[in-house]
């Protein structure tokens, strides 16, 4: 065998390893994703139902184990007893009606620290053993570390409701979803560099750019959602496409100073959130109508389709939840198709760049 023949051999295999490695790891960060929709859904179950101060506790290690005993049971009701939300909201509540509300905080802060052993212990093996390439190294590292202080962030969140609200701080509650969807951004972000991608080229000069935008008001607009969704702003006003009778309702600006009303203000909030919603359809429309103006068989432009089609779907899911005055299944579903287009709108942006390449 010639020299130039084995080299040969030798990029065969190195690349076969590399190809081999990234499928591995794509594997492992898709889960990641799925435990993490999970845990944004379940969040989104224990707002809705009003369960995220059922436990006045911040036990990070302790609070994996739930009450077993009568004694326990009757002890961790005691501790809820103390709060604002049971004395204004909640008096008279039963132990087993109070039951109810702490297994979905228990159920949302398992799932929580679970995705620390789901991201962590594969991270370190694969990293131990080779498979994890050097560019992703600091990258993955610093996801681990956001989920961290995702963590102390979510406690933050619900020290909030402790003292002096019978509900967390819409203000909390915004910047707690809001790094959730920067964290599952990020990990699709980075598994969708480790695939393969097409050769075709951008449909227009602009096309990665408006990708980008779009992705960032995805984002924006989940932001929005939560504020709206600390404020319960969507039980209210439960009309469209007019809100309260008009295209643009009177009252928004209300409170002093007039920025206030654009995070405390339930019918601003609920307003502005329907704008972002009519912005970020028309950067899709207008994004997809350019692709395939400019290159309609592209895999870019296919993608700006189905990007298309996944935000018409969300915002019929919003509208509906929004004239049925917020049920639960319409209103998880609705967070969930959040995710779903933040997720598919990142990885459109990330297409456009190409794969990484190969250590």
């Amino acid at each position: 065998m010639s020299a130039t023949t084995a080299t040969a051999y030798r990029s065969n295999d190195d690349t076969d390893r590399t190809d081999r490695h990234r499928r591995q790891v794509r594997r492992w960060l898709g889960f990641v994703l799925f435990t993490l929709f999970v845990l944004v859904l379940v969040g989104g179950a224990t707002r809705l139902t009003e369960s995220g101060l059922s436990i006045t506790e911040w036990k990070p290690i302790h609070g994996v184990i739930p009450p077993i005993t009568a004694a326990e049971w009757q002890e961790e009701f005691d501790l809820y007893k103390r709060i604002p939300q049971y004395e204004q909201v909640n008096k008279g509540m039963t132990v087993d009606e109070f039951k109810t509300i702490f297994w979905w905080e228990w159920a949302h802060r398992l799932i929580a620290r679970s995705i620390g052993f789901v991201f962590a212990v594969p991270l370190a093996l694969f990293w131990l053993t080779g498979r994890i390439e050097k560019r992703l190294r600091w990258p993955l590292v610093g996801l681990l570390a956001l989920g961290g202080f995702q963590g102390f962030i979510g406690w933050w969140m619900v020290s909030s409701g402790l003292a002096d609200r019978v509900s967390v701080s819409q203000y909390r509650l915004a910047t707690h979803l809001t790094i959730a969807c920067l964290i599952f951004a990020w990990t699709v972000w980075l598994m969708r560099a480790l695939s393969p991608h097409s050769d075709d080229a951008p449909p227009t000069e602009g096309a990665r750019r408006m990708a980008g935008i779009i992705a960032c008001m995805a984002i924006f607009q989940i932001y929005l959602g939560a504020l709206v969704a600390g404020l319960d702003a969507g039980l209210s006003y439960n009309t469209w496409p007019l809100m309260d009778g008009s295209v643009v309702p009177g009252g928004l600006f209300l409170q002093q100073p007039w920025w206030i009303n654009l995070f405390e203000n339930p019918k601003t909030v609920q307003f502005v959130h329907r704008i972002g919603a009519y912005v970020l359809f028309a950067l899709v429309v207008i994004h997809l109508i350019s692709s395939l103006r400019a290159a309609p068989e592209t895999t870019h432009t296919r993608r700006a389709l189905v990007l298309f089609g996944l935000v018409c779907l969300q915002a019929t899911i919003g509208i509906l939840t929004l004239i049925w005055q917020v049920p639960l299944g319409w209103a998880l579903a609705h967070q969930g198709g959040a995710l779903v287009v933040l997720g598919f709108a990142v990885a459109h942006w990330r297409g456009f760049a190409g794969e990484y390449p190969k250590d």
